[in-house]
């Protein structure tokens, strides 16, 4: 890996602290770094180029920020059999597992090929307005269908694989990956998903019933959610991103996307040490 792309998301206060000591390690290593911002590219030595040929270009990505900076890079690097490091420029994140006082530790490891390799699930989404197809998106987190200009509820229709699971008043519904189990998911009550698990987790939001409970099911599975009754436009999320307005008659179609997402880690990196710092967990030592 000799060809690495840099993305870095400059509103990150540390940002400035760590890319002259990524210059200096990839230019140790004989790294040919690409940047999509002009400016950054100046300030690392970097090529500067759009982040849609990073794909054609790069070897692996590193991605310089949040976990939002990470699922940005997925996004932009969909289709693209390019593995994203998440260097965290903040508080620790789920997807960025490598501290930006661990620099020298990552670069040392792309070197050295001395990290470990997870491979996480996307979600592909089609969207319908009265048959009528009107988009296609990708998540790496979840799919949120819900909220909009009205604070009166609504009736979505669940299906899966065909077959008609419920009907719910409710505020809103989403379908998560495991990567993003831990996230929007987890806080309106969800199971958290080990990225190992070949499935998505189903989440009625704020349901009109004390019986509503989250679903998990299999990866091979078609998911489809229809706007059965709505007086408002529905807002379509996808991995916190605000991309369409759903309205009655209106339906979406989820099932796994053939294409992956490969991260690279460090390799003493703890799937459940993350958690446990991230979620506090009591009695933890970790």
């Amino acid at each position: 890996m000799k060809n690495i792309g840099v993305i870095v998301n400059t509103k990150r206060p540390r940002a400035g602290n760590v890319l002259g000591e990524l210059r200096s390690l990839a230019e140790g290593h004989g790294f040919k770094l690409y940047a999509e911002d002009a400016g950054m590219a100046k300030t690392l030595g970097a090529e500067h180029i759009p982040v849609e040929d990073f794909g054609r270009k790069v070897d692996m990505t590193l991605a310089m920020g949040g976990d939002g900076t990470v699922l940005y890079t997925a996004r932009a690097l969909h289709g693209f059999d390019v593995p994203i490091m998440g260097i965290n420029l903040g508080s620790l994140g789920f997807l960025t597992s490598v501290g930006d006082t661990e620099m020298r530790q990552a670069l040392e490891a792309i070197a050295t090929k001395n990290y470990k390799v997870s491979t996480r699930e996307v979600a592909e989404c089609r969207i319908f307005q009265n048959g009528d197809p009107v988009g296609e998106e990708r998540a790496l987190n979840d799919i949120v269908l819900g909220w909009g200009a009205s604070s009166r509820i609504v009736t979505l229709k669940l299906s899966i694989d065909g077959e008609l699971v419920g009907s719910f008043m409710c505020d809103g519904m989403m379908v998560s990956t495991p990567t993003g189990s831990t996230g929007h998911s987890l806080s309106a009550g969800g199971p958290i998903l080990h990225p190992g698990v070949g499935g998505f987790g189903i989440n009625v939001i704020c349901p009109h019933t004390l019986s509503s409970r989250p679903l998990v099911i299999p990866n091979s599975s078609l998911i489809e959610i229809e706007v059965a009754n709505a007086a408002k436009s529905l807002i379509l999320s996808i991995d916190g991103q605000d991309e369409y307005k759903v309205k009655q008659g209106g339906r979406i179609k989820i099932r796994k996307s053939p294409h992956e997402v490969k991260f690279l880690q460090l390799a003493g990196h703890s799937y459940f040490s993350v958690l446990a710092k991230k979620l506090h967990w009591r009695g933890s030592s970790l």
